[in-house]
């Protein structure tokens, strides 16, 4: 856990060191958030639709959007190390391998806090609103924290593999699809067509509906959050595996 620590530190650092690495995965969320309200409003007039404020449905997809780049972004610290050597000296150290994996996740973690912060700030003084009081932030909050460790260890799967910062774009690629073939904008009983069986069988809809289950009437039940928790638990088990072997292949 020190080693671990130590390069999660290291990697925030770097958020300050280099800004301009951090502030599209700032911007990004953000304009999806005011995008979407805007464009989206006129659904919640549609009849099923779980909520009359957009912005209530809006965020928390804006807000795991954001941990996912923030999770892209620990990434990237990842593949300049691998680009520059340093990251052949933390191989030939005698410390533990699994910290190599475990620090870039808690980086991620902690990166998340900071554009879920800004974006839920802007959505409350938009008009968001907690329907079930700060139970709600703690199911958001979950599954935020969870959504960056799953897009660092999904990166690092595939950097580990290409070994290069153009590997970030398909990094990106993969983390837009994901949550686009999901319920992001609408319900899942909402979507017709070829994406509705797509949508409803993807984990990563029972995030979105462990996420925005403290916005929307009827707030936090077990039934609404536990698969959520499965999905995350699901994904980052999955993707621990790919990133491990990437990382396997690195080893000396």
């Amino acid at each position: 856990m020190k080693v671990a620590w130590s390069l999660a530190v290291r990697s925030i650092a770097n958020v300050f060191r280099v800004p301009g690495a951090f502030i599209p995965i700032l911007i990004q969320p953000l304009f999806f958030l005011l995008a979407f309200s805007g464009s989206f409003s006129g659904v919640t007039q549609v009849k099923g639709f779980p909520t009359d404020v957009i912005l209530n449905w809006v965020m928390p997809y804006s807000v795991l959007q954001g941990a996912a780049f923030a999770g892209m972004g620990a990434t990237f610290s990842v593949a300049r190390d691998l680009e520059g050597g340093f990251y052949d000296r933390l191989l030939l150290s005698p410390s533990s391998r699994r910290a190599l994996l475990l620090g870039p996740v808690l980086a991620a973690m902690v990166r998340s806090l900071i554009p879920a912060t800004i974006v839920f700030s802007v959505a409350v003084v938009g008009g968001a609103r907690l329907a079930d009081g700060p139970i709600g932030l703690v199911t958001l909050l979950i599954a935020a924290l969870g959504v960056a460790a799953v897009g660092a260890l999904w990166g690092m799967g595939v950097i580990f593999r290409l070994k290069s910062q153009r590997a970030m774009g398909l990094v990106q690629i993969g983390i837009f699809v994901s949550m686009f073939l999901s319920a992001s904008q609408m319900p899942v009983g909402l979507i017709d067509g070829w994406l509705h069986p797509i949508a409803r069988l993807t984990p990563v809809t029972n995030v979105l509906r462990l996420a925005r289950e403290g916005f929307l009437p009827g707030g936090v039940t077990w039934s609404g959050t536990w698969g959520g928790l499965l999905a995350l638990a699901g994904l980052g088990a999955v993707m621990t595996a790919f990133a491990w072997s990437g990382l396997r292949k690195l080893i000396p």
